[in-house]
């Protein structure tokens, strides 16, 4: 909800940008309304223009990268649970409690991660109430904590087992080490001041759109629609930065995937 909040807000600066630049016009000496004058303003606002559109499309560009990144690294996540719980299963009745301390895990990042969403009826999961969406949780770290303790702990009567106790093991430090990989990529990674200066060019290249613009009907509808363009691409740019939640937000059918499998 922030993002629609920044972009309704950068959607209004620029509006009072363009609208500072009519009123300029008008106060603006006869002298400094010369052809030359004009054609050096356009010049200048031209190549502000470039390197603006420049900037929005790179940054337009890095945003959807780690959007996609981190989408299929939290595909890739889910299927480690997946398979951690099998390695799990195949080892034995021994390992089933351990494979309930797992199936908890789940179960809270699918509930703290995706709070509005339900869910599957008749599963219990740790108290999300304190828990952060994105981030580092202290809760959930100490559920995989005991997974992992419970794993190196299980007494192999023989080397199948053994085999397979070892399998697990490697298994969950994969699980670790994807773990703090998502915690790493759900943060945002644009600067605040970098983006208010991005935000302050912008208003400069809306306040001279009236410089040497008479605002008739046509030239407001024309500059209005090219500020909803910009403020929504930057609402675009700041909803992907952060991955979960918002328009973009990525899904948890991955996850509730996994939770299944564990069920079934």
């Amino acid at each position: 909800m922030l993002e629609f909040w920044s972009a309704l807000a950068v959607f209004t600066l620029l509006s009072i940008s363009a609208i500072a630049g009519f009123r300029v016009r008008r106060v603006i000496p006869e002298a400094h309304r010369s052809a030359e004058a004009a054609d050096l303003i356009r010049l200048v606002i031209g190549m502000l223009v470039t390197f603006a559109a420049l900037v929005l499309g790179l940054l337009t560009t890095s945003v959807k990268t780690a959007f996609d990144s981190a989408e299929r690294n939290r595909s890739q996540f889910a299927a480690q649970l997946t398979e951690l719980d099998g390695c799990l299963r195949n080892y034995g009745a021994e390992a089933d409690p351990i494979r309930r301390r797992l199936l908890d895990y789940t179960v809270g990042v699918v509930a703290s991660t995706w709070p509005v969403e339900p869910l599957p009826a008749g599963v219990n999961h740790p108290d999300t109430a304190g828990m952060p969406r994105t981030g580092e949780s202290e809760t959930l770290g100490r559920i995989l904590d005991q997974v992992d303790l419970g794993i190196r702990r299980l007494q192999a009567p023989d080397p199948f087992h053994a085999r397979l106790a070892a399998d697990c093991s490697a298994q969950m430090q994969g699980v670790v080490k994807q773990r703090w990989l998502l915690i790493e990529e759900a943060r945002g990674s644009i600067s605040e001041p970098f983006l208010r200066v991005l935000v302050f060019w912008l208003m400069v290249i809306f306040a001279s759109f009236g410089l040497y613009t008479p605002p008739n009907g046509l030239v407001v509808a024309v500059v209005g629609l090219c500020a909803v363009r910009v403020a929504s691409a930057l609402f675009v740019i700041l909803d992907m930065d952060l991955p979960y939640g918002g328009l973009f937000g990525i899904s948890s059918r991955a996850m509730r995937g996994a939770l299944a499998h564990m069920l079934g």
